[in-house]
């Protein structure tokens, strides 16, 4: 009897982890050098779900990102207070993924709360101009804050930047970004602090999408900071220069909405 029951925990476990697994897989991937950004080429984002079968949610599916956030179809729902961001200082590694610069972080960054789920911050990378857009407008940069669950859910939080006043946070990264630009190796954080992000505001949308890179998974919690920020120019080319992509751009085209509720959060606290 004991070694059946330690038999059947082992099964648990063993399918539990497999569906972790499985799900972690359909994460972003980290060598993006398969596809590209040039909308005439035959790697482009038209072609994307063409490159990979296990990229085919980049072509069917139709809960993609990004989107834009079109105030004719949001709807407003006030007095929630159902987000918590809790940020962590953790050590961090800067890398090149091909297209866009990715800030790795260790265990112990902290996480998102959403409805009693807890998301666990995993990375940052950035994305200009930006790829989601409020009522048409397109902005200088957007960041993706990217979370996982321990079952493999994603949750990503965008906030979006118009140019202006350099960036609190990106300053910290400056001289790791010139290294990369230099020697095309990851840059190692002893210990970074994600919460100088200062994730509040009364203000955020809500829908459901996808990743916005191969393999474009679906089922992703977005968020998008209604409040948009700063950026310095430098900091924008900065961040594109240390790619050696040899492009001016790393954001997707706007996917159709669909039928897919947005929605407005209104006098809720990101804290």
């Amino acid at each position: 009897m004991e070694k059946l029951s330690s038999h059947v925990l082992f099964c648990s476990l063993f399918f539990a982890f497999l569906l972790v697994s499985r799900t972690a897989i359909s994460q972003e991937v980290e060598d993006q050098k398969e596809f590209d950004y040039d909308e005439e080429g035959e790697k482009g984002p038209s072609h994307w779900g063409n490159l990979k079968r296990e990229w085919h949610n980049c072509k069917t599916g139709r809960m993609q990102s990004p989107i834009d956030l079109l105030h004719g179809r949001v709807r407003i729902v006030s007095h929630f207070t159902d987000l918590k961001v809790d940020y962590k200082p953790s050590n961090a590694t800067l890398k090149n993924r091909g297209h866009d610069i990715m800030l790795k972080l260790g265990e112990g960054a902290g996480y998102m709360e959403v409805n009693r789920s807890r998301y666990f911050l995993r990375q940052i990378h950035w994305h200009s101009p930006s790829e989601h857009t409020i009522n048409g407008k397109r902005f200088a940069m957007e960041a993706h804050l990217v979370h996982q669950s321990l079952t493999g859910k994603v949750a990503v939080i965008g906030v979006l930047y118009n140019m202006g006043r350099r960036d609190s946070f990106l300053s910290k990264m400056n001289e790791p970004l010139e290294e990369i630009s230099d020697t095309h190796e990851d840059a190692v954080f002893d210990v970074i602090d994600p919460s100088l992000l200062k994730m509040r505001s009364s203000l955020y949308y809500r829908y459901i999408g996808s990743l916005t890179v191969p393999p474009c998974s679906q089922n992703v919690l977005w968020t998008i900071v209604r409040e948009v920020r700063t950026v310095s120019p430098k900091q924008v080319k900065l961040l594109r220069v240390a790619v050696h992509d040899d492009s001016d751009t790393n954001a997707r085209p706007l996917q159709p909405i669909n039928d897919r509720r947005i929605q407005l959060r209104i006098r809720s606290t990101i804290y």
